[in-house]
C-alpha cells in the first residue's frame, strides 16, 4: 500500500512546528492559520471595545454562527446550542435529567473517559445506577446494536454512545442504535449521541438521527478554534434543558440560555466559520479520503516495524495498533509511554489502554506526510525494547 499523493499547498495552511511529526490530530486538532488570524480580527474588535463588542449586536452574531454551523452538520438551528466542547454539552444533558435511584444510565466500554466521569458523578448525585455494555473491538453493526440494547432495563432512562469512539477509532451505528432503543422503550429511554470527532470526518445528518441529544466538536476535524462545539437537542426535550451556569438569558430558553455567559470568550465561536470555509475551499471528500489513506498508511508501515496485528481498516483518519501485553496496560503507563515518544522520537501520538491492552493510537490530517509515519516506524522498536 502506497502513501497517498499531498494535497498541494496544504501543510503551508497550518503553523506547526515541522520538526516535530504531530500524529494526534483527534485529541486536540490544530487551527489553520487564516482561522487563527480571523479569530484574532475578533479578538482586537473585543479589545478596542469591549462595551459595544459586548452589548451592541453579540448574541445576533452568534445566532448567525450557530445557524451556519448547524447547516454544516445538518441540525436544525433553533434546536442547537454552541458550547466549548462535547464533554460540556454530556454536562448539560445529564444536568437536564431529572434522574433518582429508580434509574439507569447505559454507556458503552468505549466511551470517553471524561463522560464516564461525568456520568459517575451524577450517579453519585441523583442515586442512579451506570450499567456499561461490553462491546468486542471487532463487533458487526448488529453485534454493537446487540450488545447497548442488551444492557438497557426498563429503568434506562439515558443511553450513551459514541459515534466515533476515541479510545478504539471505531464508528459505532448510532441511527440503528437510536432505532432500536426507541422501538423497545419508547420515549422511556433517551438517547444521547457522543459524536465529538464527527464533524468534519463524517456527515452526520443530526436532523435525519432521532437521536434526543446529539454534541460534536467543531475543533478537532472541521478546523475551528478550540472552544467549539454544538450540542442538538429534540424538540420535545428542548424546555428542560439547563445551563451549566446561569447568567443574563437563563430565562430566555433554549438555546440562548446556554450560549450567552456574559464575558465569555466568544472568539473562538465566532472565528469558526472560517474553519469551514477553509475545510470546503480544499475539498472535504477529497480531505477525507487523504486522511483515511494515510492513516492507513501510516498504521501499516509502524504495525509492520513493531511486528503487531493491524486491525480491519475503518474508513477512518484514526486508526489503532495494539502494543504487546505488559505495554501502556493501564492509564498511567499508556501516558508515560505517550510522553517517551514525544520526547525521544518527537512525534506526538495518542495512546489509550483499554480493556487492559496498549493501543498506538495515529491519525492523518493534511498536514502530514508519510516520512511523518516513517520516522516514527523508525524510532518505534528501539523505544519499546527498553523499560
Amino acid at each position: 500500500m502506497s502513501a497517498p499523493e499531498p494535497i498541494p499547498g496544504a501543510r503551508l495552511l497550518f503553523s506547526h512546528d515541522a520538526a516535530v511529526a504531530h500524529l494526534n490530530h483527534g485529541a486536540f486538532g490544530m487551527v489553520p492559520a487564516a482561522v487563527q488570524r480571523a479569530q484574532q480580527r475578533v479578538r482586537e474588535e473585543m479589545e478596542a471595545n469591549p462595551h459595544r463588542f459586548f452589548a451592541v449586536g453579540l448574541e445576533e452574531r452568534i445566532a448567525h454562527v450557530r445557524r451556519h454551523l448547524a447547516g454544516f452538520v445538518g441540525a436544525d438551528p433553533d434546536g442547537t446550542a454552541l458550547v466549548e466542547n462535547a464533554s460540556t454539552g454530556t454536562s448539560i444533558v445529564l444536568g437536564s435529567l431529572d434522574l433518582s435511584a429508580e434509574d439507569e444510565i447505559v454507556t458503552t466500554d468505549h466511551g470517553y473517559g471524561a463522560v464516564d466521569l461525568a456520568v459517575a458523578a451524577t450517579c453519585r448525585r441523583t442515586g442512579a445506577v451506570h450499567r456499561v455494555a461490553r462491546v468486542p473491538l471487532e463487533a458487526d453493526d448488529a453485534a454493537v446494536t446487540a450488545a447497548v440494547l442488551e444492557a438497557t432495563t426498563s429503568r434506562t432512562r439515558l443511553v450513551i454512545v459514541d459515534h466515533i469512539t476515541a479510545a478504539t477509532a471505531r464508528v459505532f451505528p448510532v441511527r440503528r442504535i437510536v432505532e432500536a432503543v426507541r422501538e423497545r422503550w419508547g420515549g422511556r429511554a433517551a438517547v444521547h449521541v457522543d459524536a465529538a470527532h464527527v464533524p468534519g470526518i463524517l456527515d452526520p445528518r443530526v436532523g435525519e438521527l432521532g437521536a434526543d441529544f446529539w454534541v460534536g466538536n467543531l475543533h478537532k476535524w472541521a478546523f475551528a478554534p478550540r472552544g467549539t462545539a454544538l450540542l442538538a437537542v429534540a424538540p420535545a426535550r428542548r424546555e428542560r434543558i439547563r445551563p451549566l451556569v446561569l447568567s443574563w438569558s437563563a430565562e430566555a430558553g433554549f438555546p440562548a440560555s446556554l450560549e450567552w455567559l456574559g464575558s465569555h470568550d466568544y472568539t473562538p465561536w465566532l472565528a469558526a466559520p472560517t474553519g469551514v470555509f477553509v475545510l470546503r475551499s480544499l475539498g472535504i471528500e477529497a480531505v477525507r479520503r487523504h486522511n483515511t489513506a494515510l492513516a492507513e498508511y501510516g498504521q501499516r508501515i509502524v504495525a509492520e516495524a513493531i511486528g503487531a496485528e493491524i486491525p480491519p481498516a475503518t474508513g477512518l483518519p484514526m486508526t489503532l495498533i495494539p502494543l504487546r501485553p505488559g505495554l501502556a496496560d493501564d492509564p498511567s503507563a499508556a501516558a508515560a509511554l505517550r510522553r517517551r515518544i514525544s520526547d525521544e522520537l518527537s512525534a506526538e501520538v495518542g495512546m489509550a489502554a483499554w480493556r487492559g491492552r496498549g493501543y498506538l493510537r495515529l491519525s492523518a490530517q493534511i498536514y502530514n506526510r508519510p516520512e511523518d509515519y516513517q520516522r516514527l516506524a523508525a524510532g518505534l522498536p528501539k523505544l519499546l525494547e527498553r523499560p
